[in-house]
């Protein structure tokens, strides 16, 4: 079975950095890893049109370029992606919407074997993960579902209400706070800076490293990045390739514009938000 790498860094205690990618083009996996910086790559699925065939083609560009992928989920397909996706070669999941302490047990409960002491769902299959027929079924495959990194959304007003207790659920590993959801869960959409958003945030990061979690912090720009390393935070997943190329085609197509003595069109390019999207 494939080293889970950020499972040892997160062990080790090391900082981690990803990326976040919608697009399900393999080469654009391999140009990540080309980048040199990165531990692992974000597939943001719960966004992203996709086929089960695409998780495959992604999975075998992680492991040409030695990455780790995670999948961002989405509510109402938590088992079955998971399954699927670990299937293919992703060593960790990203749950999002979490609301109570039972949705978090379900979540680590679609990652665990169905064996006894793991408290988990998965039987065996015959996938990317096992080599197909190789390690179907050994000691191996439960051990590698063991190594999955579960991490878990806190971006609804019933999550940050009841968070002691969904933090407490054996098995989470990272913590992630969702200003956007959150912001329009309480009647505050947009307002990302707000300080109720901020005060549910750094609770959030705060109790996640009192109970040996790993908060990690998701952002556009490097602007705030300071900031939450001197609260703690050592896990970071920088930029997506959708509004990389958005700010790119809008910059630089309204410059070109310009030097033809035209004005573009296009709605202009969107304000940061403090560093979080």
């Amino acid at each position: 079975m494939r080293r889970n790498k950020l499972r040892e860094f997160l062990s080790a205690g090391k900082p981690t950095l990803g990326t976040h990618l919608l697009s399900t083009w393999p080469t654009l996996v391999e140009l990540v890893g080309a980048a040199g910086a990165f531990d692992y790559v974000e597939f943001t699925a719960e966004y992203a049109p996709f086929d089960l065939y695409d998780l495959d083609n992604l999975g075998r560009a992680l492991e040409l370029k030695e990455l780790t992928g995670m999948i961002k989920v989405e509510q109402t397909q938590w088992t079955h992606q998971a399954m699927r996706a670990i299937g293919s070669g992703f060593q960790s999941v990203l749950f999002a919407d979490v609301r109570t302490e039972e949705d978090a047990r379900a979540c680590v409960a679609a990652v665990r074997a169905e064996a006894p002491g793991k408290g988990g769902r998965l039987g065996v299959g015959m996938r990317r993960d096992v080599g197909t027929v190789l390690e179907v079924g050994r000691p191996s495959y439960v051990e590698a579902l063991d190594q999955v990194v579960i991490a878990l959304m806190v971006e609804k007003a019933e999550c940050v209400e009841d968070l002691d207790r969904i933090l407490s659920v054996p098995g989470i590993d990272m913590v992630q706070f969702g200003a956007a959801d959150y912001s329009m869960s309480i009647g505050l959409a947009g307002q990302f800076a707000h300080p109720d958003i901020r005060k549910a945030e750094r609770r959030t990061i705060e109790l996640a490293l009192s109970k040996g979690l790993h908060p990690r912090i998701e952002l556009h720009d490097l602007e705030r990045a300071p900031e939450y390393i001197e609260m703690g935070v050592k896990h970071f997943c920088i930029g997506w390739d959708v509004r990389i190329l958005y700010n790119w085609l809008s910059a630089n197509g309204s410059a070109m514009r310009a030097l033809l003595g035209q004005s573009a069109s296009a709605a202009s390019t969107p304000q940061p938000s403090g560093g979080i999207y």
